[in-house]
């Protein structure tokens, strides 16, 4: 046990004192008496990833559609209604039945075309009936014209001794019954062209109405829809982004009703916001990591990227599609699974990097606060690739600075450090720009008449934007 008179207890009680003093004040002459969360400038590997859900789907897949016989222009059927249709994930044989289609609808428009058809056969019927006694008149007329002319003629042949007069008005009498007879000729032959056309028309409509009818029979046996090969039965989509199901509205413009899907090749579709889809390439790694199954996680890789986007139902903001494929399969994996998945987007070796906490900005300027000794800096940084926790620095800060992670109660004493580097910064925005303008004058001159006026205003709000 020590005494109090102890030499070590006697002058080291009042040394610890003042060293608690010292730091206490000294902290204070940094931060003014403020508690302030820190972290330090790291150097080394930075890896870069992009963070979406999306839902899994098979590469290939065998369409299960509506019959081809709907696609028959004779019958005038746009839509049809699926009044049945087995749950979705059934596995069905080749063969097997999958849906079945509206047979009232098609049972009705039969009706009216067995009821056209033999309207169109009654009609040729009375067209050949008419066509008969048309031509018969017309023969007769034709034959009554000849024994005309025939008599014409014996009349002439025996006004030989007659007067000149007798003999002229004989010679009138059968040339008048011979242009009598070759019109009748001619009426006869135009007549009959005209009603051979008449009976051919009806003959031509009746067939008509007959293919239809056949068409719709051809369709009514069809309505039972059948898988093609063996698979699993997934739900397509109709025209308003709902899953068909028994109600649901088919169409020979939007045919697929469901589809069999190859589970050994599986897709992940997602969507990436317009901010980071600048990131993303074809070719980048992706773990695709699977909701149902926590524990299963697979490399995957991107295959293509929209290059148009689209806007977010109910939202202002736009996202790109993206593919990812996915590598190996797994027996569990199904259609319309959700996916989240962690796109590398860039690897990065030996650099300097940062918590995102530590970075603050104004209107044309990023800086962190740097802790040093006794004072704090303001310094301006020039920042590059980011992940979702970390950035990072291109100039302004050294491996091991300790920075804060909220803004100092002095901040705006501080002076602000780094202009150099804020010169950098623009100057490098201008090159970007200069480029861009350059880009669109070169796609303006190459084709003028693709690009015109659009292509004008775009360097426009260029020289705006600058």
């Amino acid at each position: 046990m020590f005494r109090m008179n102890h030499p070590l207890v006697k002058w080291g009680i009042p040394s610890i004192s003042i060293i608690i003093a010292i730091v206490y004040f000294s902290r204070s002459a940094i931060d003014g008496d403020a508690q302030y969360l820190s972290s330090f400038v790291k150097q080394g590997e930075f890896i870069s990833v992009v963070y979406s859900t999306g839902q899994l789907q098979a590469e290939n897949s065998e369409s299960i559609d509506v019959p081809k016989e709907l696609g028959s222009r004779r019958l005038g059927i746009y839509e049809i209604k699926v009044t049945n249709i087995v749950e979705e994930g059934t596995v069905v044989d080749s063969g097997g039945y999958v849906a079945t289609l509206d047979h009232g609808a098609v049972e009705e428009l039969r009706s009216k075309a067995e009821e056209e058809w033999e309207k169109a056969l009654n009609a040729y019927e009375d067209a050949k009936i008419d066509t008969n006694m048309n031509l018969s008149n017309l023969r007769d007329e034709l034959l009554n014209g000849q024994v005309a002319l025939e008599e014409k003629k014996l009349i002439l042949d025996q006004s030989v001794y007659e007067s000149p007069a007798v003999k002229r008005q004989a010679q009138l009498d059968v040339e008048r019954a011979q242009r009598d007879l070759e019109q009748k000729d001619r009426n006869y032959e135009l007549k009959k062209k005209q009603d051979d056309y008449k009976v051919y028309r009806a003959w031509e409509q009746a067939k008509t109405e007959k293919g239809k009818l056949d068409d719709i029979d051809k369709l009514f046996d069809a309505l039972e829809v059948k898988a093609p090969k063996p698979g699993m039965v997934i739900y397509s989509f109709d025209r308003f982004g709902k899953k068909i199901k028994a109600g649901s509205t088919v169409s020979r413009w939007m045919p697929k009703i469901a589809e069999l899907p190859d589970l050994s090749s599986m897709i992940s579709k997602t969507f990436i916001n317009e901010i980071d889809v600048s990131k993303i390439k074809v070719g980048q790694k992706v773990k695709v990591g699977i909701d149902a199954f926590p524990e299963k996680h697979f490399d995957g890789e991107i295959i293509t990227v929209a290059n148009i986007g689209q806007v977010i139902p109910g939202g202002d903001s736009k996202v790109f599609e993206v593919t990812v494929k996915l590598n190996g399969s797994d027996p569990d994996l199904r259609p319309a699974m959700t996916t989240s998945n962690k796109i590398t987007t860039d690897i990065l070796s030996d650099v300097l990097f940062i918590p995102l906490e530590t970075v603050f900005a104004n209107d044309s300027l990023q800086f962190v606060y740097v802790k040093e000794s006794r004072r704090i800096r303001k310094q301006i940084v020039d920042l590059g690739s980011a992940n979702e926790n970390h950035v990072t620095v291109l100039a302004g800060l050294n491996e091991g600075e300790e920075l804060l992670l909220n803004v100092p109660t002095d901040e705006q004493s501080l002076e602000l450090i780094g202009t150099d580097i804020y010169e950098i910064i623009q100057k490098r925005k201008q090159e970007e720009l200069e480029k861009l303008k350059n880009a669109v004058s070169e796609r303006a001159d190459e084709a003028p008449s693709q690009y015109g006026s659009a292509s004008s205003d775009h360097v426009v709000s260029i020289k705006t934007a600058q």
